[in-house]
């Protein structure tokens, strides 16, 4: 059956109805007693994700891939709170990579944007969402859709399923009514007679009743687990060196592979002369594939050696002509020739720059991006008996599968995809993003032989699926009494998600379009997608119209946002906390942002000087989040402050260049990151809001370049366009060219 596309899904609730009906939903009998029969061993099943031991323990199996991110610790706590388990008999595992633990949840999120059904349709709405799930391979983490969407609506409703559940076999065995027996701290208790029975002994009993589709959830003035710190699942193993990455496998009889990769994106392998890297030692085989030639050794040191015996020509498929400045004045070519795609348009829309008194106009770019995980691409594969296992560390173990499955000429219930430890992510180990995936089948296959592919850094900094370059037209009028009226932005490719370019502002006016300007370059998901470079245009933006008004940055911004208070709320904390018009050290400077991402609003101010070589220092970030409700308050702080880091070496250094169709930069010393010793204090501060739970995994990274290179702007009077920073010279001396300022 031919898949639909992630969009097609995304877009695509109509097809929730009777027809899909026919399959198991999360919380029913069917599909847990296949999802035990997965999992083996002992304990009793009670719903997909939830199984209670003889011993009292409790597992929850997760089906998000963690990569440092907390979400196999997160989650569990959702569950172990409206389980009414104790935290300290929880326990996690990975879910395996199978239909049966397809999730959900996860499908409703999306169709529903975070919003649910009626609790009336929740039966229903289960199986349609369980059927399309699995029609979509959907398990993947991604979106900072674990705890707003698998978490709310699955791990939530599981837990509370799970405890009504042994309420109901612990009222069936002392022959008491459900309504006098509590849960609480893994035993069901029975006040009026005394009787007390833990999770472990009810067990058995408490899975021959049918899950809730509707169990009742807890007030959050009850909480006891949710809100509070919890040590990681993940943190002994990784302190111990226990921890199983992609990198880490080893299998019987397995080979080593390594790569040499077409040059040119979208270039094929035109010649091969093999002799003298056969005859090096430990080489087993050569392979030719469409995209490079790898060599399989038995170990992975000799196949790297014997890349540089290859004699390989490549044919660069037309792209060798190619280069960053030939992509971005092509980009300029369209949005000066497109009038583009609607985005947004409220009142007169860009005809209303005709009739402002000032028009502020000013051009954007930003580069594209590696991701730069700390553990390089890798793929593990065995193929015998016409099955293929696959191990690897992925954001979607389904994905992968299906992956997999084509590239080896199978159908997916003939693979077996082993989901490992990622170290990091960021939107690149999603299947999306298969090269790696793909070549590794196909070395496995041909060698015949268990295989592990593994990436250099090189292979991994040149052949990514990177954040894409992006352009945009920025104009914006004022009337005469200096209020702002119109806002216009011409941008190059609508991406996911479809709001990033949108604005929180109370501007009449608004005409947001985008033209398509394809490159042969490939796309993927890049933390915070598409928010990453519109915030740095938005934001950077309304700083300069803050400063054409004469106002101040911060003030300005509140003008605009009476109408949105949740965003006015985490601006005026961001600032308050951040000191904002107070006094700095000499040769310092604040800079201000904010955005919403992934139903979570942040803004960050930065404080910025120049050292002695004119280079920008940045010494504090302080950042305040409203993400509607803290699940685990240190790993939702760790979350906010890696995602400034990311964005940080985004903003100072990121840059991915291009010359004769290939990648220029090939390691960290020219793809820099930002290292322990240039890393700014970080102050995090968290607003409750009551809103519906928002992600935590993306949203702290697009406000801090705008903030940054608006900080710049206050202290030097440059206004910063294009990233990353590293490509432009400061002076201080600037600074009382704009005392003004």
């Amino acid at each position: 059956m031919k898949r639909p596309s992630r969009r097609q899904f995304l877009i695509g609730g109509g097809a929730v109805g009777g027809g899909l009906l026919l399959g198991y939903g999360l919380l029913s009998p069917e599909r847990r007693e296949v999802a035990g029969d997965i999992i083996g061993g002992e304990g009793a099943q009670l719903t997909t994700w939830v199984r209670i031991h003889p011993d009292n323990t409790v597992t929850f199996y997760v089906p998000h891939g963690e990569m440092g991110q907390g979400v196999h610790t997160a989650l569990p706590m959702m569950a172990a709170e409206e389980m009414e388990a104790d935290w300290d008999l929880v326990r996690m595992e990975q879910a395996p990579a199978t239909p049966t633990f397809a999730n959900g949840p996860l499908g409703k999120g999306y169709l529903t944007n975070g919003g649910g059904v009626p609790s009336a349709l929740n039966g229903t709405a289960n199986f349609a969402f369980y059927k399309l799930a699995e029609l979509m391979n959907l398990q993947i983490t991604g979106g900072s859709t674990a705890v707003r969407f698998t978490g709310q609506f699955g791990m939530r409703v599981t837990g509370a399923a799970a405890k009504e559940m042994l309420i109901k076999a612990a009222a069936k065995k002392w022959g008491v009514a459900e309504s006098e027996c509590t849960a609480r701290l893994s035993h069901v208790l029975h006040e009026a007679s005394g009787q007390k029975a833990t999770f472990g002994e009810l067990a058995e009993l408490a899975a021959e009743f049918s899950p809730s589709a509707n169990p009742v959830l807890k007030d959050k003035k009850d909480y006891t687990i949710v809100g509070t710190a919890k040590q990681r699942f993940d943190i002994p193993a990784k302190v111990k060196g226990e921890s199983m990455y992609g990198i880490d496998v080893k299998v019987p009889g397995m080979l080593y592979a390594a790569i040499k990769q077409v040059p040119v994106i979208g270039g094929s392998v035109a010649r091969v002369n093999d002799t003298e890297a056969l005859a090096a030692r430990g080489v087993r085989a050569v392979v030719t594939l469409e995209d490079g030639v790898a060599v399989v050794a038995d170990n992975t040191w000799r196949a790297k050696q014997a890349l540089d015996l290859l004699e390989v020509e490549f044919a660069d498929g037309g792209n060798g002509h190619v280069s960053s400045d030939s992509i971005f004045a092509q980009f300029d070519k369209a949005l000066a020739e497109n009038e583009g795609e609607e985005d947004v348009e409220k009142g007169e829309g860009a005809a209303a720059l005709a009739g402002a008194q000032t028009v502020v106009e000013a051009d954007y770019r930003v580069p594209f991006l590696a991701h730069a995980t700390m553990e390089p691409m890798n793929c593990t594969v065995r193929i015998e008996n016409g099955k293929c296992d696959v191990w690897i560390g992925t954001q979607d173990g389904l994905g992968t599968r299906a992956v997999a499955a084509e590239a080896a000429g199978m159908s997916d219930d003939d693979v077996t995809v082993h989901t490992l430890m990622m170290g990091g992510g960021f939107g690149r180990r999603s299947p999306g993003s298969p090269n790696h995936i793909i070549q590794a089948v196909k070395i496995a296959k041909e060698v015949g032989a268990p295989v592990k592919l593994t990436w250099s850094r090189e292979d991994d900094m040149q052949h990514d699926y990177y954040r894409p370059a992006v352009s945009a037209r920025m104009s914006a009028g004022f009337d005469e009494e200096g209020n702002l009226t119109t806002w216009v932005n011409r941008y190059i490719r609508k991406d996911e998600p479809a709001e990033a370019s949108h604005i929180p502002y109370a501007v009449a006016n608004q005409s947001i379009r985008y033209v398509e300007s394809e490159v042969h370059i490939p796309y993927g998901p890049w933390r915070s997608v598409a928010h990453t470079q519109h915030t740095f245009f938005n934001e950077s933006f309304t700083d300069e119209l803050a400063h054409a008004a004469g106002k101040d940055p911060y003030q300005f911004r509140r003008d605009l946002l009476k109408d949105q208070p949740r965003h006015l709320a985490v601006l005026d904390l961001a600032a308050k906390k951040a000191n904002w018009g107070g006094p700095l050290p000499e040769g310092h400077a604040r800079g201000i942002a904010v955005q919403e991402s992934f139903q979570t609003i942040v803004a960050e101010v930065v404080e910025v000087s120049l050292d002695e070589n004119g280079r920008p220092r940045v010494h504090n970030v302080t950042a305040a989040v409203d993400c509607g409700e803290v699940i685990n308050t240190d790993t939702a702080r760790a979350q906010v402050e890696s995602g400034i880091i990311y964005g940080l070496t985004a903003a100072l250094y990121g840059e991915i260049t291009v010359e004769n169709g290939a990648v220029v930069e090939e390691n960290f010393p020219d793809y820099e990151m930002v290292r322990l010793a240039n890393t700014p204090k970080m102050d995090v501060h968290f607003i409750e809001s009551g809103a519906k739970l928002g992600g935590l995994g993306e949203p702290g990274t697009p406000p801090v370049a705008p903030a940054l290179a608006n900080a710049l702007f206050s202290l030097t009077g440059q206004r910063i366009r294009s990233l990353p920073l590293k490509n432009h010279e400061f002076s201080r001396s600037n600074r009382l060219a704009q005392a003004a300022d």
